[in-house]
């Protein structure tokens, strides 16, 4: 979930409020401390605009690791 997510440079912060999923919970999925719902896996699907089949993808080290987004909140434009 997490490399998607990076991927397409979506904050976790932004997906967990565009799921309706607290942000610390959305943690703990990719870090696999919880075992979501169907329902929360489809939320989080349909923001990333992936198949949920994708979500289950198992990771490819010959991918090699994905830089993670800046920290901290993005400014906002005035």
């Amino acid at each position: 979930m997490r490399r998607i997510r990076v991927s397409k440079g979506v904050s976790q912060e932004r997906l967990a409020f565009d799921a309706s999923v607290d942000r610390s919970y959305l943690g703990g999925l990719e870090r696999g401390e919880h075992n979501p719902t169907v329902d929360v896996l489809e939320r989080v699907a349909k923001v990333l605009d992936v198949p949920l089949r994708d979500l289950f993808a198992e990771y490819d080290p010959e991918v090699g690791e994905i830089d993670g987004l800046p920290p901290g909140r993005k400014p906002s434009e005035t």
